[in-house]
């Protein structure tokens, strides 16, 4: 039974949440207090974690930024009111692996759940080391360390990399990684794909602004050479 940590401070939409996952056979933990929902998350390793942006005494933005830097990466869903794009990209620039805002759909909240849980599964159950330059990847841990250092990667990040291993040497458009990752349109925008790219670069690039592995084919896409 896969575990999932509600945090979110609105009673009504935490036992709703909490009522409806349970129903679809997950183990339900909750907490309404920003900080207590951190420590949960890190005495409890949950499956899943969804995420309140506005809460006391840590926000959701700040939760999800100590989350990584423990090296966890537990998927993260972030729930809030707040609808601008400019809060959509800090929260995935975090590390949060999706963002739904408020009023939603249970149901397509669970949709996402659901997917998010699968694309884990298929990652640990598809190849699970990867090597190239001074980088491995380990998909089956979701960790990624170059050189002798350990650094922070969310789901996204791993599916991303994942599938530019699996087109080596294919030009990949940003369509495309919206389509095949994503499975739908997080924005209307393909400014999504290239806040990952800018992300995952400055992980694997011994120099971000010239770039050796992920390089940019102007006006095509993006291409992955080993």
């Amino acid at each position: 039974m896969k575990t999932i940590l509600i945090v979110e401070d609105d009673s009504s939409i935490s036992k709703g949440l909490k009522e409806n996952l349970e129903l679809e056979h997950f183990k339900v933990l909750t907490e309404a207090d920003g900080e207590k929902g951190f420590q949960s998350a890190i005495k409890n390793k949950p499956d899943l974690i969804i995420l309140d942006v506005m809460l006391p005494s840590k926000n959701g933005f700040d939760i999800c930024r100590d989350i990584r830097s423990q090296n966890m990466n537990t998927p993260v869903i972030m729930l809030t009111g707040k609808s601008a794009e400019s809060d959509k990209v800090l929260g995935l620039g975090l590390g949060a692996d999706d963002y739904i805002t408020k009023p939603f759909s249970i149901r397509e909240l669970i949709a996402r759940i659901n997917a998010i849980l699968r694309r884990v599964n298929n990652i640990e159950k598809d190849f699970e080391t990867y090597t190239f330059a001074d980088i491995k990847l380990d998909f089956k841990r979701l960790e990624l360390v170059k050189g002798k250092k350990t650094l922070e990667m969310s789901l996204k990040e791993f599916e991303i990399l994942k599938f530019f291993i699996k087109h080596e040497g294919e030009v990949v458009t940003r369509n495309q990684l919206l389509d095949e990752v994503w499975g739908y349109d997080v924005f209307p925008t393909t400014r999504t794909v290239d806040n990952y790219i800018l992300m995952i670069r400055k992980k694997i690039e011994n120099n971000p602004s010239v770039p050796k592995h992920i390089q940019t084919i102007h006006s095509a896409g993006y291409k992955f050479v080993k």
